[in-house]
């Protein structure tokens, strides 16, 4: 899951929320004891919401689509496209307005931790905000600028272009692979996360 699933399996506590969002940037135990429990509860629960999703075997079959391409970043990507998929689902947003209302009062609910935030999440959160990386997920344009922005991020990923084609040729089968995760990523989450 990437940033608007951590965000939406917060369910609306600040703490959760911002543990949930910095956490890829909070590495050992040391660094995360510097934070106030809640948070650091929010870090917790982003390692076991990966967890469970890499394992799952929904995801496990939609990564085989991109295995063959990108080896172990078919994690990552899968990742990118479930935010689509949920962005996209009347179930959780009934529709644009309930998405753009959901990424607005996340964005004030993080403002109001920001003080917490690493060095490196600091610096792009205002770009998240800007430009609403939340809500461009919905769109197909939203996916292929963030899997252009994983592969900026990513030292030695092969040209992104291929993930995308993959995407848009499989898109039905890949929202079935969300389909079977999303209520059982939502249940482990509700029932604590293994935490």
């Amino acid at each position: 899951m990437n940033y608007l699933a951590h965000a939406f399996l917060s369910f609306g506590d600040k703490d959760i929320l911002t543990g949930n969002m910095i956490a890829d940037h909070v590495k050992g135990k040391i660094a995360l004891d510097q934070f106030p429990e809640g948070i650091k509860q929010g870090v917790i629960m982003h390692r076991k919401i990966d967890e469970f999703t890499d394992t799952h075997p929904a995801t496990l079959r939609g990564k085989l689509l991109f295995r063959e391409d990108f080896g172990l970043y078919a994690g990552p990507i899968m990742d990118t496209l479930y935010d689509h998929y949920l962005a996209n689902d009347p179930k959780y947003f009934a529709n644009e307005e309930a998405l753009l209302a959901f990424t607005q009062a996340t964005y004030a609910l993080l403002n109001e931790n920001s003080r917490y935030f690493p060095e490196k999440f600091a610096g792009y959160f205002p770009h998240m905000k800007e430009h609403n990386w939340l809500y461009n997920y919905r769109h197909i344009k939203g996916i292929e600028r963030s899997l252009n922005g994983l592969a900026r991020r990513a030292l030695y990923i092969p040209p992104i272009a291929k993930a995308y084609e993959i995407f848009v040729a499989h898109y039905y089968t890949l929202n079935q692979c969300y389909y079977e995760l999303i209520d059982d990523i939502n249940t482990f989450v509700k029932n604590g996360a293994g935490i």
